[in-house]
């Protein structure tokens, strides 16, 4: 089987598309022609320096590079992890970054040495792509639990610390908050399983088909993706709310809003 190559020519035309939205916009005036036009912009712009770059990625053998390459995803979206939430505490960077690497390179590792067998493990045309799916939806997981752990806590005041005040320990009173944590964060990956091949044909298997491969091949391919992106996302997620958890309770079983605060403001009286 083959496919067919898009060309910029073609590019263009389908750019008619989103000529259409940015004709709508204006037309309802919903105030996001700008916006839209700018995220078009940039999304372009990324894409092509983006395929640039992995056409020498691609070309070298150096595990150094590769991995350093790898290193810097990493990097990137365990900042825009944080960026998303609507508060921070001293060290959340550190979290969110030390979690996402664990985990998706745990992840990612397992994938490329146990179940496909890759040789050599860092073979940049498998490790880079998995490794960026498993980054992006653990990207949201993180910032999804971390958001709804620290909301949970500073508006749920009140009932954590009666409950502290009471004789329970800060694992005992923050249980319900990591619990709704996590269930926040692992939604979208339940939702987007639950729909798959039904409502939806996911962007890796579509891909997959439209560059020639088997539709057998690429349903597996997609099949293991959504395993690992299950478990990267359920341990990215919990390792942060549990280090957000021993960051806004102390080892004297007290609630410390003090160390919560909004970008640009003030921290919790």
């Amino acid at each position: 089987m083959s496919y067919i190559e898009i060309g910029y020519g073609q590019l263009a035309l389908g750019a008619l598309l989103l000529v259409l939205s940015l004709g709508l916009g204006a037309a309802l005036r919903l105030g996001l022609t700008r916006r839209l036009t700018v995220a078009a912009v940039r999304m372009i712009v990324q894409l092509l320096l983006v395929g640039v770059v992995l056409d020498w990625v691609f070309s070298t053998r150096n595990p150094a590079v590769i991995l350093g390459i790898a290193l810097l995803m990493a990097g990137l979206a365990g900042v825009a992890a944080v960026n998303r939430t609507a508060r921070r505490f001293p060290g959340v960077y550190w979290n969110s970054l030390v979690t996402i690497l664990a985990a998706s390179f745990l992840v990612t590792g397992f994938a490329l040495v146990g179940v496909l067998r890759v040789r050599p493990w860092f073979d940049p045309q498998y490790l880079i792509p998995l490794l960026g799916m498993l980054l992006g939806n653990a990207l949201t997981g993180i910032s999804l639990g971390l958001d709804r752990f620290m909301e949970g806590c500073a508006g749920g005041r009140g009932r954590v610390e009666s409950l502290l005040a009471l004789g329970a320990t800060r694992w005992e009173a923050a249980r319900h908050d990591v619990r709704e944590a996590m269930r926040v964060a692992l939604i979208p990956v339940v939702n987007s399983m639950m729909i798959m091949g039904v409502v939806s044909l996911p962007g890796m298997m579509t891909g997959q088909i439209l560059a020639g491969a088997d539709p057998g091949d690429a349903v597996r391919y997609q099949i293991l993706i959504m395993f690992m992106i299950a478990s990267c996302v359920g341990l990215a997620s919990l390792g942060v709310v549990l280090l957000a958890y021993r960051a806004l309770f102390d080892a004297r079983h007290r609630l410390r809003l003090d160390r919560l605060d909004r970008p640009g403001g003030g921290g919790e009286g």
